[in-house]
């Protein structure tokens, strides 16, 4: 449930359950999560016989957008044997994927998204760069879901 206040929340403590239901013993935790919208489409409609000259909006069905995750690269294959999973027409590779924002000191969960019905569509591996020597390996997984409600 989301717990409200006057002051917004920071967006730097996450934690991100990819359907195992087991977020304390987290094995790599995600740099950025980002991508978490849904949109309403509307369809035009207007009858000859309309006393106004202007179209009504219709509510119609909604959408969800893909979501983007991105964590250090640290030698684990759990990302990548998912998208192999769904590639190879798995139909149990969907997954209720959570994603729980918590307070500043990281002890409470304040708001959750959850995603229905989640399966990887990309998978991208890291940019290699031998003259860098400060960047952090980077993955990153796109996500579809058919649902995505907000607790």
């Amino acid at each position: 449930m989301a717990t409200e206040r006057a002051n917004p929340y920071g967006s730097f403590n996450f934690l991100v359950d990819l359907g195992t239901g087991d977020t304390a013993s987290v094995r790599a935790g995600f740099q950025e999560v980002s991508g978490l919208n849904m949109e309403v489409t509307t369809a035009e409609y207007r009858n000859g016989n309309e006393a106004v000259n202007h179209v009504r909006k219709i509510n119609g069905i909604y959408k969800v957008g893909d979501i983007t995750l991105k964590r250090g690269l640290i030698g684990a294959t759990d990302l990548y044997e998912w998208i192999k999973a769904v590639r190879e027409g798995d139909q149990s590779a969907r997954r209720s994927v959570t994603i729980q924002l918590r307070d500043e000191a990281g002890q409470n969960t304040v708001m959750t998204w959850r995603l229905t019905n989640a399966r990887p569509t990309k998978w991208t591996g890291p940019s290699l760069n031998a003259k860098g020597g400060t960047d952090v390996a980077i993955e990153e997984l796109v996500l579809v879901c058919e649902d995505l409600t907000i607790e």
